[in-house]
């Protein structure tokens, strides 16, 4: 199915978006990618929607991604005997392992592990931090607080702790198990939550064991300060801004966006903006103009995709919200500014052949009159390149490999084809053509970008390009065997 933007949209599903008609209507509103959170719902339900979404794949003949994220850790306090108290600002407050009820001055942790590396003058903040505690004294067992910030604080309410590296894992038992079940359904991307090191990414990508591609959410500040590392060994990332928003100053956020993406784009690996987009969907046909900024924002940054969370997967209109999603990428992209933009934070990444390949191939679409860009491609590296280029023209996909194309339905501006496999270049060439014309990036007259690796099926050996007619005939009357 054509798009007519390149930004790529994700659409969560839940009890708002189950049934083949909810789903097969967010694809066809624009969603390319689906989320299905492993924190809410069984596995029988995800089973069931992911049966959904590959019905719709084959009835539409377009591929469509799937994405499976795993709840990580979560750190909450225990409950209280009144359900909920109030903490006031200068009181004490503490924290422990005593599985007594709560109260207004004390209530349990259970988690030993946050204990053994809190040190004093740490921060904890509580209910998405709206409760701020700096710790004064800690043991193994307890930490006595000074309550800086206070309010409500209720039963289950989750626990951040910014300042310090745990010594968590970022797989929890109940990951490990939803990673599996997630691989064996055969999804396409693991989300990975509370990554704080290159080696939580790295134990992720071990147990899943090439099944599915790896996500790095960054949402913790110990993972900005590692980035680089954490990159290098995803094969795509997630600015995941709920938890990042609340474990450091909000003012930070936007910076960090920005950056996290133009090194994304960089390392040619898709990047996702995510949360609160258009949160006001929720219960809203309508989005707030600041929400519509932000989402323009992201899109003017070059992020791969944005996505949609409880808009689509609990709320009053999931499929107005992708629609919203869908017209203000469109108008974005049609801006004059919008190009300009984007060039302008192109980074030169020239030390292989095929970047060079991808790069040349860029600069003849837009200096010649070519329609469309079709790369060959079987573990997907030459799409997430040539995406990389941010062409003016249209990127068409293809590929033997019908996990290769699910995946990158999450990288800009890739337009997804099967195709058989391939034993000459002609055959390329043709196929090609053949696509161009029938998805309406190209008309008989027009001309084609083909880039390609020779010997075919094999990764990694992108050394070809070729500019092509459209007309069959030209291509078999001109073309040597």
């Amino acid at each position: 199915m054509r798009r007519h933007r390149n930004v790529k949209i994700v659409a969560t599903l839940g009890p708002a978006s189950s049934d083949y008609e909810t789903i097969k209507a967010l694809h066809e509103a624009g969603a390319d990618v689906f989320r299905l959170n492993m924190s809410h719902g069984s596995h029988d339900e995800t089973r069931a929607r992911h049966r959904i979404i590959r019905e719709i794949e084959r009835e539409l003949d377009s591929p469509i991604g799937i994405l499976a994220d795993l709840q990580g850790p979560k750190l909450r306090v225990g409950k209280f005997a009144n359900d909920e108290e109030e903490l006031i600002e200068g009181e004490s407050f503490r924290l422990d392992l005593d599985k007594t009820k709560g109260d207004a001055t004390r209530v349990r942790l259970p988690h030993p592990e946050i204990f053994a590396a809190l040190t004093p003058g740490a921060s904890l903040l509580v209910n998405d931090g709206k409760i701020l505690l700096r710790v004064e004294k800690c043991g193994e067992d307890y930490a006595d607080c000074t309550v800086l910030t206070g309010g409500t604080i209720s039963n289950r309410k989750g626990v951040n702790v910014p300042d310090v590296l745990l010594p968590l894992a970022a797989l929890s038992k109940k990951d490990r198990d939803d990673l599996e079940f997630a691989c064996d359904l055969g999804v396409d991307w693991i989300a990975l939550s509370f990554v704080q090191r290159p080696e939580d990414v790295l134990e992720a990508k071990a147990l899943v064991d090439g099944r599915a591609a790896v996500l790095s959410k960054i949402e913790k500040p110990s993972a900005v300060k590692c980035f680089d590392e954490i990159l290098e060994v995803s094969d795509g990332v997630m600015v995941a801004r709920g938890d990042l928003g609340v474990e450091l100053p909000v003012q930070n956020v936007p910076p960090i966006q920005k950056k996290l993406v133009r090194q994304c784009r960089a390392a040619a690996k898709p990047v996702i903006v995510a949360t609160q987009m258009l949160e006001s969907m929720i219960e809203s046909p309508m989005p707030t103009r600041a929400e519509v900024s932000d989402v323009a924002n992201a899109i003017y940054e070059g992020a791969d995709a944005v996505m949609l969370s409880a808009e689509s997967a609990a709320g009053d209109y999931p499929i107005e919200a992708v629609t919203t999603m869908n017209n203000v990428a469109v108008e974005v992209e049609c801006d004059s500014n919008y190009r300009g933009i984007i060039e302008a934070s192109r980074r030169a990444e020239r030390t292989t052949i095929a970047d060079g390949i991808v790069a040349a191939a860029r600069e003849i679409a837009e200096t010649t009159d070519i329609k469309v860009i079709c790369c060959f491609t079987q573990s997907g590296t030459t799409a997430l390149l040539t995406a990389r280029e941010r062409p003016r023209v249209p990127i068409i996909a293809m590929t033997s490999l019908r996990g290769t194309a699910r995946r990158l339905a999450l990288s800009w501006g890739t337009n997804c084809i099967m195709t058989g496999e391939l034993q000459r270049f002609k055959q390329a060439v043709v196929n090609s053509a053949r696509a161009a014309r029938v998805q309406g990036f190209a008309g008989t007259d027009d001309q084609i970008l083909v880039i390609a690796g020779v010997p075919f099926n094999q990764p990694g050996t992108t050394n070809i390009l070729r500019v092509a007619p459209c007309d069959e005939s030209l291509i078999f009357a001109s073309d040597p065997e």
